[in-house]
C-alpha cells in the first residue's frame, strides 16, 4: 500500500514504454548498436534463405505500390525527386552525368565488339 503522500505510479503509453527501452539500450551499447544487430540479422537472413529471397520481397513490395497507387503517383514521385535533384546540383551536373552514361555505353559495346 502507499503511505501517506506517496504518489501511485502513472502508467505510461506503450509508444512512451518504447521510447524509454530505446534510449536506455542506446545509452547501454552505444549510437551504432542498432545497426550493427541490423547487419548480423540481415546475414543471418541472407544466409538461411539466400540471396534470391530479397528480390522477392522487393517485388512483393513493388507489386503492392503498383495495386496501392496508380500511375500518376509515381509520375509525381519521379518529377519532385528531378526537382529536388535540380535544386541542389550545379547548372552543369545533368549535362556532366549525361557524358558519363554515354561514355559507359560506349565502352559496353566495345566490350562486346559492336561497332560505337
Amino acid at each position: 500500500m502507499l503511505s501517506e503522500g506517496e504518489e501511485r505510479p502513472v502508467p505510461i503509453s506503450t509508444l512512451q514504454s518504447s521510447r524509454k527501452g530505446g534510449s536506455t539500450i542506446r545509452e547501454r551499447y552505444g549510437e551504432d548498436y542498432y545497426q550493427r544487430i541490423g547487419k548480423k540479422g540481415g546475414k543471418a537472413l541472407r544466409e538461411s534463405r539466400g540471396s534470391e529471397y530479397y528480390r522477392e520481397i522487393a517485388q512483393r513490395g513493388g507489386q503492392a505500390n503498383v495495386s496501392k497507387y496508380d500511375a500518376n503517383h509515381f509520375s509525381d514521385m519521379g518529377k519532385k525527386g528531378g526537382n529536388a535533384t535540380k535544386s541542389s546540383q550545379d547548372p552543369d551536373f545533368y549535362s556532366r552525368i549525361g557524358k558519363m552514361g554515354g561514355a559507359a555505353r560506349r565502352r559496353n559495346k566495345a566490350a562486346k565488339g559492336e561497332s560505337a
